[in-house]
C-alpha cells in the first residue's frame, strides 16, 4: 500500500514538473521567435521610413509583408493609428513583445514629434541582429560542451579500465614482489 501511494505521489510530482517545464519551453520558444523576427522588421521599417512613409504607413506595410507575432502586432498598431489612436498609447503595444522596446520607442517618438527615425530604426535593427548572433554563438558553444559529456562518460571509464588499470596492477605486482 505504501509503495502505491509513493508511486502515485512521485507520478503526480513528475507530471506537474513536466507541465511546468513544457510551459516554460513554450514561453522561451515564443520569445525566441519574436526576437528572430524583430531585426528584419526593424530593417523594413527603416527602409519604409527612408522611402518617405510615416510611422503608421511603415508599420502597415511591414505588417502586411511579414508573418508572425511581430507582423501581427504591427498590423494592430497601424490599424489603431489609422483609427485615430494616440502614438503614445498605441506604440507601447509593440513594446510588450520581448526585445521590441527600443523599436517601439523609436517609432513612438517619430509618430509624436515627427523626428526622423530612419537612423535610429536601422541602429536598433543592427543591435537586434548582433544580439541574435551572440545568442546563437552562445547556444553553439553550449551544445559543444553538452556533446562532450556523453563522450567523457563513455571513454573515460574505458581508458581507465583498459589503459591505466593494467599499468597499476603491473606496478603493484612488482612492488609487492610478485612477478
Amino acid at each position: 500500500m505504501t509503495g502505491v501511494l509513493v508511486g502515485l505521489a512521485v507520478g503526480y510530482g513528475a507530471h506537474r514538473h513536466l507541465v511546468r517545464q513544457r510551459g516554460a519551453e513554450a514561453v522561451r520558444s515564443a520569445a525566441a521567435e519574436v526576437r528572430a523576427e524583430l531585426a528584419p522588421a526593424g530593417d523594413l521599417l527603416a527602409a519604409c521610413l527612408a522611402a518617405g512613409a510615416g510611422p503608421r504607413e511603415s508599420a502597415e506595410a511591414v505588417g502586411r509583408s511579414l508573418d508572425g507575432p511581430v507582423a501581427e502586432r504591427l498590423r494592430q498598431v497601424a490599424a489603431e493609428l489609422r483609427l485615430g489612436g494616440e502614438p503614445a498609447v498605441v506604440w507601447p503595444r509593440l513594446a510588450a513583445l520581448p526585445g521590441a522596446e527600443g523599436l517601439a520607442r523609436c517609432m513612438e517618438r517619430a509618430g509624436i514629434s515627427g523626428v526622423p527615425a530612419v537612423e535610429s530604426a536601422s541602429r536598433i535593427a543592427a543591435e537586434l541582429r548582433a544580439e541574435q548572433a551572440r545568442t546563437a554563438t552562445a547556444q553553439a558553444r553550449r551544445a559543444g560542451v553538452l556533446v562532450t559529456l556523453p563522450l567523457s562518460a563513455c571513454f573515460l571509464p574505458a581508458f581507465l579500465t583498459l589503459g591505466v588499470a593494467p599499468v597499476l596492477i603491473g606496478l603493484a605486482g612488482g612492488l609487492l614482489g610478485r612477478n
